[in-house]
């Protein structure tokens, strides 16, 4: 038993043992709910939009304050 389980390791190429291996570890997964996923989603876009207004300012109050120190 112990030679034929060798033999199927050395005629298995890195590919399948990959998609194996991955198809194995999903499976493991705990995923969200669609509540959750939804709940998550929208969270996540509201950071992006606080943070995208954010750096907006800063930059805004950067590139005049350069403009005012080059004399622009």
């Amino acid at each position: 038993m112990a030679e034929k389980a060798k033999k199927v390791k050395k005629t298995e190429n890195a590919i399948q043992r990959y998609f194996r291996e991955t198809t194995g570890e999903l499976r493991k997964v705990s995923w969200p709910t669609w509540p959750e996923a939804r709940r998550l989603t929208a969270l996540v876009l509201a950071v992006m939009v606080v943070v995208g207004l954010f750096l907006w300012v800063v930059d805004l109050f950067a590139g005049n304050l350069l403009n005012l120190v080059l004399g622009i």
